[in-house]
C-alpha cells in the first residue's frame, strides 16, 4: 500500500519536472516573436547639374537668338574691316599648286572678304605647323581679330600675330584654344581681344598645331577691328 502511494507521487514529480523542463525550452529558444525590421526611407534622386539639364524648345531657340544677335553686331561692327589678300603656308591638294590668289577652291584667296561657307584649307592633318597671313586696306590701331573657323582649325590654332605697317610682327596671343566648337549655329567664331595696339597694323597671321587636332584645317573669313 504504501508502496503504491510512493510510485504514484514519484510519476507526479517526474510529469512536473517534465513540464517544467519543456517551458525553460521554449523561454531559451525565443518563443517571442521578433519586431520587423523597418524599411529604410528611400533615397531621393539627386539633382543633375544645370548644365545636364535638357535642353527644351525654349531654350533651344534663346540659344539661336543670341547666336544670331552676336553674329549680327560682328558683322555689321563698322570697326572692323576683312581681309583683301592672303597667301599661306600650303593649299589643300590641287590647290597647293596654285597661286595664292587664285579663285580655285581652298586657296589662301578664299579666306578674304565676309563669310560665305567657302574658305582656305590647309594640306597637311597632323604634322608641323601650317598659317595663314591676310592683308588689310586700312591700317588700324587694332583691339580683337574674329574669325570664322571649322572645329578643328579652332582647337588647332595657337598663335595670333599683328604686323605693322614697317613688316614687324607682334604677337598678342598664343597657347591651347579654349573656344569650343559652336552649337547654337552655323559658324564658331574664334575671337581674340586686346588693348589698342600703338602701332598700326595691316596684316593678320594666324598659325596652326597641325598635331594638337589632327586633320585639315579650314579658315572662312577673318576681320581686322579698330581705328
Amino acid at each position: 500500500m504504501h508502496k503504491g502511494i510512493a510510485t504514484a507521487s514519484l510519476i507526479t514529480l517526474v510529469a512536473l519536472a517534465g513540464c517544467k523542463k519543456h517551458e525553460a525550452a521554449n523561454a531559451d529558444t525565443g518563443a517571442q516573436t521578433p519586431a520587423p525590421a523597418a524599411t529604410p526611407a528611400p533615397t531621393p534622386a539627386a539633382t543633375p547639374p544645370a548644365d545636364a539639364q535638357p535642353s527644351t524648345p525654349t531654350s533651344e531657340a534663346q540659344g539661336k537668338l543670341d547666336f544670331a544677335t552676336m553674329e549680327d553686331g560682328y558683322m555689321n561692327d563698322p570697326d572692323a574691316q576683312w581681309a583683301t589678300s592672303a597667301k599661306a603656308s600650303s593649299q589643300f591638294g590641287d590647290a597647293d599648286k596654285l597661286p595664292p590668289d587664285s579663285h580655285d577652291s581652298s586657296t589662301a584667296w578664299q579666306a578674304t572678304g565676309s563669310v560665305n561657307g567657302n574658305g582656305w584649307t590647309n594640306n597637311r592633318q597632323d604634322i608641323g605647323f601650317d598659317w595663314i597671313q591676310l592683308d588689310y586696306d586700312r591700317p588700324v590701331s587694332a583691339t580683337a581679330v574674329r574669325a570664322v573657323f571649322d572645329e578643328t582649325a579652332v582647337a588647332a590654332i595657337n598663335k595670333v600675330e599683328l604686323i605693322g605697317v614697317d613688316g614687324a610682327a607682334h604677337t598678342v596671343w598664343s597657347g591651347i584654344s579654349d573656344t569650343k566648337p559652336e552649337t547654337r549655329g552655323q559658324r564658331t567664331w574664334f575671337v581674340r581681344k586686346f588693348d589698342a595696339t600703338p602701332y598700326p597694323v595691316k596684316s593678320v597671321k594666324l598659325t596652326f598645331a597641325n598635331n594638337v587636332a589632327r586633320g585639315y584645317k579650314a579658315v572662312d573669313a577673318v576681320q581686322l577691328v579698330g581705328k
